[in-house]
């Protein structure tokens, strides 16, 4: 069986590339639409129309987890609260209406399986890569969110896939530039980064998206992607999971720093994984490269050819379950309550906001997850690592995102405190725990959360 079946890849700019239509009418599983490769509805319909054409049957994926993580509204900023203040709202039929509202528009564009929700704890603030993206720190909230946010999104005729197994919440670093480990114990892990991910299975989400990380506990060898101890022994065999299990991108350094892409997705597909994500700076050689390590594990005995179509199958099932044909319902679009945000931010008593402050923005570094979405709200000046502040007359408004976690805002917003008494600091990351530096913290950074706090400081 030929390795196509099993590959999921991107490629860049707004219309379908003739190779990228080639690979479709020779087999390949699927493509995965990120930013760059989205303009407006319209053009994404016709994208997915003309891959829907070389391939009825391939699945249309995007990383849209409708909040800071956006791919529809790459180029505007995402009108969705995102995970973090869902889970701070805590209703869950308000979380599955907006899990379905997201449904809708990726429905209506002709996607059939998004890369969300995040369900990972984020117990640990300094992480640089899940954050907001995450419904919160215990594991309870985090499972009852994750349960409902699967149900509304598929609902809608669009599939799920719950990330990132087995949870990469407790990690400090970013998987895309490092392999993280999280050196925690079954039974420790059983009580905390599992606990939604078997919510999400009993709720029936159709697909799990794993993670690149080492966990020494059950597996020194191999990250989680590529350990069939964690996916064929945990997922399929205990948790009785089985839908498709999607690899995170394997261009990832945390999957293929030391191997190479080939050789990842050959231990990929061995571990357990059905479709292997391939990111968008890729050509049709490097498919082909990826391809030929597969047949050649086959052939050689590496992989078994039950196995391969084991994944295949999944694969394909997987896109009959849930047709990726562009359908309108009676939908009106994002209905997220500006109020609910607000009344989700945490403030430090006494903040209040002048009429006339000068508003800053800092510019942090974002992970790739993220990308260069707007965030936000508007600001009068925006500083970067190495620049000052401006002296202003009254107030200072300094905003940024996990501003703990950067040395050069700490640094300036303590000088900041010490010249001036009239000075509010915003964090639309994921504050640290002793709020330091955050008089305001809103646990997200779109377009609605901005809106919401422009609709704050108006009240003020």
């Amino acid at each position: 069986m030929s390795a196509c079946g099993v590959i999921m890849l991107g490629f860049a700019g707004t219309e379908l590339p003739e190779w990228v239509a080639a690979r479709l009418r020779g087999g390949v599983g699927g493509v995965c639409l990120f930013g760059d490769n989205i303009e407006s509805p319209a053009q994404v319909r016709a994208l997915t129309a003309d891959i829907r054409q070389a391939n009825p049957h391939a699945v249309i994926a995007i990383d849209e987890e409708g909040g800071d993580v956006t791919r529809l509204y790459y180029a505007t900023g995402s009108p969705y609260p995102g995970n973090a203040i869902l889970g701070r709202i805590d209703d869950e039929a308000y979380t599955a209406s907006v899990a379905e509202s997201v449904g809708h528009e990726l429905r209506s564009v002709g996607v059939n399986l998004t890369f969300a929700p995040d369900i990972d704890i984020n117990s640990n603030p300094d992480n640089p890569v899940i954050g907001v993206r995450s419904f919160g720190s215990t594991p309870e909230l985090v499972a009852r969110h994750a349960a409902a946010w699967v149900r509304g999104l598929q609902s809608t005729g669009v599939a799920a896939s719950v990330k990132h197994f087995p949870g990469h919440g407790d990690t400090a670093q970013d998987s895309h530039l490092a392999l993280p480990v999280v050196d925690r114990s079954r039974v420790e892990l059983e009580a905390r980064e599992l606990v939604p991910f078997a919510a999400a299975v009993a709720a029936g989400t159709a697909s799990i998206m794993t993670s690149h990380i080492l966990l020494p506990q059950l597996d020194a060898d191999a990250p989680a992607t590529l350990s069939p101890r964690i996916l064929q022994g945990l997922l399929r065999d205990e948790f009785g999971f089985d839908g498709l299990i999607v690899s995170d991108a394997l261009d990832m350094k945390g999957a293929s720093e030391q191997i190479g892409i080939p050789e990842a997705a050959v231990r990929a597909i061995i571990a357990g994984c059905d479709l292997l994500c391939i990111g968008p700076a890729n050509t049709d050689e490097q498919i082909g490269e990826i391809e030929a390590a597969i047949d050649a594990a086959v052939t050689e005995g590496r992989i078994s050819p039950s196995r391969m179509r084991d994944a295949a199958d999944r694969v394909l099932a997987l896109a009959r379950s849930y047709p990726a044909e562009a359908q309108r319902g009676p939908h009106d679009g994002p209905q997220c309550d500006l109020d609910r945000t607000i009344a989700a931010f945490d403030v430090r008593t006494g903040t209040r906001p002048g009429p006339t402050a000068t508003i800053v923005a800092l510019e942090t570094p974002t992970n790739i997850a993220v990308g260069a979405a707007p965030w936000g709200l508007p600001a009068h000046v925006r500083v970067s690592e190495g620049d000052r502040l401006p002296d202003v007359a009254g107030q200072l408004v300094v905003i940024g995102r996990d501003n703990h976690r950067h040395g050069w805002v700490r640094d300036l917003i303590d000088e900041a405190r010490a010249t001036s008494s009239d000075v509010v600091v915003v964090d639309m990351g994921w504050p640290s725990d002793d709020r330091a530096y955050a008089d305001v913290a809103t646990f997200g950074a779109s377009r609605h959360v901005g809106d919401a706090l422009a609709k704050w400081w108006a009240q003020e």
